[in-house]
């Protein structure tokens, strides 16, 4: 068994370190009041049962709790109360640098919750353990001067979850759709350098790419670019190349068709090269918080101008799927699953069907779906119909990284308008602890409910205020080259904070816990359905509300939990004990999902958690978990099919793994061991994580780096939908 330190770091259970801890403070009162030996003996051993009971390493905190009460019930008040006060000189001591330990366990590499807190992150290297040490200042900045103190309790009860507050310091937003076409029609400014119209297709994904992390490393979320951006180049490309092939043949003449055919032959080659520059650098990049850029790329014909546009579009598409089948090579020179770019792929009426003219590019979609778990899928038959605009118009668009949705936005000349857009921040309410706070009484469950909303929304808006009177200046690439706007030096960036611009996002977890505990049921149980849709329109109305008050887009965002997911576990379990089906595990579920462990197809679940998707118009996405799908692409493609018809986004869910002693290929297995969950090889045993490529959905996007036991957990008990 483990025990998590105060630093983060992890160590061996040491029961004798309570009993010593117990006798200190019995020795410390009159003889006449002291506990037997024997008596601390039993407190121990009880300690000791409630932390193996949790299933988790139990931090230091949790168990000096523990001891408090065993004292306690043992009526030994005198040896609880001297207990209580070194608990309380120790933590007023701790209280005057609250940033060493953590820092200097970050630099050590021994800190297990840095380790874990995203998946995506390597620790280890410099770029990321400075990302980490500022982020340390830049949260006790937050917490002790920048936040009310009752949002900082909150956070740190669980109660809230007050995302990125390692940035909040900085006047940093999360999540972006950048306007790649404006960027490279019209020209940008990188670090000072003016970068004109690129002149072929190779070049503008060589620009796309500096623009990604230059963009990365300027906010702290996802983003997303749209390959329609680049089709215009690829024209380009090909009158340049047919102009080199003219010139080439000095005067020897052709035929039209020949002429042609090299041309395109050229011009693939050109496409391939592109691609793969945006594949491997966005893999190889490092921004300034030592972290591959959280980038997705977008696949929509229906976003070309013309037929033109459109085919060279398919083109493109085409190569960025075969690239991604074929995948990146390790450190070992074996072909594996990367995380970045996360690809989406829009389903359509030129591609949904057998007959379609681009079924081609579905086939090919599903056969890398099945390989390497991108793309995901967008329905535009659902987009249209349900992110309708004020004219009544619907539209299809990306999400801003991995779930994030923009609200539909008509600008002042009536146009639509999605790229250059951005979402302010997020602050996540725990609804598991609001049911746990009623005590399954639901009068006083909605009325908890009214106040933790609130907190909320002065969370939300603390976030907005920070935003508040940012200059242009603070992030040049963002605000005055075209990523987001084309502000005036020196120009503040209030005006894209008001009026829908931009959203915020009041996010939510536990659905299907707070359901169960109200009610008894899960949420998929049609008696505790509308429960459960009661919930998501009660935090809806409190949008809007918020919306008319502040002209500021509040919008419902089923939050993407990582790390949040065993921080809310963790408090829940300190807050209210272990209640079956409710705090049991270490994790709690992401939004409004099915429970992981709940035995449903993949159909139902789609079709289900569609409505719930439907009420999250702040970004939400639902997945479907499938075996090794590599020799039955036609299911693939039945679900694939199902998703345009039922559900605006939606994932599947693979296994893609590789162990580098053995050369095995198939799924690494999660085991536990000495009271922790780790990665093991079936074929050799292997136990190394250096040694091995893991790759698992996390939270929309891939995971590479590994997790925290928590989320560990959930993916170890994760059920097969198909």
């Amino acid at each position: 068994m483990k025990i998590i330190k105060r630093n983060g770091a992890e160590e061996n259970f040491n029961d004798n370190k309570i009993r010593i801890a117990i006798t200190k403070a019995n020795n410390s009162v009159d003889e006449a009041v002291r506990m037997t030996q024997l008596q601390i003996d039993r407190i121990t051993e009880s300690v000791v049962i409630a932390c193996e009971a949790l299933g988790r390493a139990s931090t230091v905190e949790e168990i000096q709790d523990l001891v408090e009460k065993k004292i306690m019930a043992h009526g030994a008040f005198e040896v609880a109360k001297n207990y209580i006060t070194y608990r309380y000189t120790r933590s007023l001591v701790r209280k005057s640098n609250t940033t060493d330990d953590k820092i200097l366990s970050l630099i050590e590499c021994n800190n297990e919750e840095a380790k874990q807190e995203n998946s995506n992150k390597n620790p280890v290297v410099n770029s990321t353990q400075r990302d980490y040490m500022a982020g340390e200042v830049s949260r006790d900045l937050t917490n002790r001067i920048l936040l009310p103190p009752d949002i900082v309790d909150a956070h740190n009860e669980g109660i809230i979850h007050f995302h990125d507050s390692d940035y909040f310091a900085q006047h940093m937003h999360n999540c972006d759709l950048v306007n790649l076409e404006d960027m490279l029609q019209n020209g940008t400014v990188i670090t000072g350098t003016l970068i004109e119209r690129p002149h072929s297709f190779s070049t503008a994904c060589n620009i796309a790419t500096q623009i990604i992390a230059q963009v990365a490393s300027n906010q702290y979320g996802g983003q997303s670019i749209s390959l329609t951006h680049l089709a215009p180049f690829v024209q380009v490309s090909r009158e340049k190349i047919r102009r080199s092939v003219e010139e080439e043949l000095g005067g020897v003449s052709l035929s039209e068709e020949k002429l042609t055919e090299i041309t395109e032959k050229r011009l693939r080659e050109e496409i391939r090269r592109g691609v793969q520059t945006i594949q491997y650098q966005v893999v190889t990049l490092l921004t300034t918080n030592g972290q591959a850029p959280f980038v997705t790329v977008f696949m929509y014909l229906g976003e070309a101008k013309n037929e033109q546009e459109r085919a060279d579009l398919a083109l493109i598409i085409e190569e960025v799927l075969l690239q991604r089948y074929q995948g990146v090579k390790n450190e070992k020179g074996i072909w594996v699953t990367p995380a970045f770019p996360k690809l989406i792929y829009v389903l359509e009426e030129d591609n949904i069907h057998e007959d379609s003219k681009y079924w081609y590019l579905t086939e090919l979609a599903a056969k890398c779906t099945a390989k390497r778990m991108v793309p995901d899928y967008i329905s535009e038959k659902k987009m249209l119909e349900l992110k309708v605009d004020k004219n009544g118009d619907g539209h299809c668009y990306t999400c801003m990284g991995c779930r994030s949705f923009l609200t539909p936005y008509v600008d002042e000349n009536g146009q639509p308008k999605y790229y250059g857009r951005f979402n302010q921040g997020v602050v996540t309410i725990n609804l598991v602890d609001i049911a746990l706070s009623s005590g399954g009484d639901k009068e006083k469950f909605w009325k908890i409910f009214d106040e933790r909303l609130e907190l909320c929304h002065r969370a939300l808006l603390c976030r907005h205020e920070r935003l508040k009177g940012t200059l242009s200046d603070a992030a040049p690439i963002l605000w005055q080259y075209g990523a987001l706007a084309r502000l005036n030096k020196g120009e503040t960036i209030d005006k894209l904070l008001y009026g829908g611009y931009s959203t915020i996002s009041l996010g939510y977890a536990g659905l299907y816990e707070c359901v169960k505990y109200m009610t008894g049921k899960s949420h998929t149980d049609p008696e505790a359905t509308p429960f459960a849709l009661d919930v998501m329109e009660k935090m809806n109305a409190a949008c809007r509300g918020w919306k008319a008050e502040h002209n500021i887009d509040f919008s419902l965002y089923g939050t993407p939990l990582e790390s949040t997911t065993y921080k809310f576990a963790k408090t829940l379990q300190r807050r209210f004990g272990v209640i079956p089906g409710v705090t049991d595990k270490g994790y709690i579920t992401n939004s409004y999902h099915v429970h992981v462990t709940e035995e449903i197809d993949a159909f139902e679940k789609l079709q289900f958690e569609a409505q719930f998707q439907h009420l999250s118009p702040g970004g939400a996405i639902s997945y479907v978990e499938v075996p090794n799908m590599q020799q039955n692409i036609p299911a693939v493609l039945q679900v694939m099919k199902f998703i345009y018809d039922n559900i605006i986004y939606a994932e599947l869910n693979t296994k893609s793994d590789y162990c580098q002693e053995c050369g095995f290929d198939g799924e690494i297995e999660i085991v536990e061991e000495d009271g922790k969950l780790i990665w093991h090889c079936p074929n050799c045993g292997n136990t190394d994580q250096d040694k091995m490529n893991v790759a698992r959905r996390t939270c929309g996007y891939i995971g590479t780096q590994y997790w925290n036991q928590g989320r560990t957990q959930e993916i170890k008990e994760r059920v097969l939908h198909l």
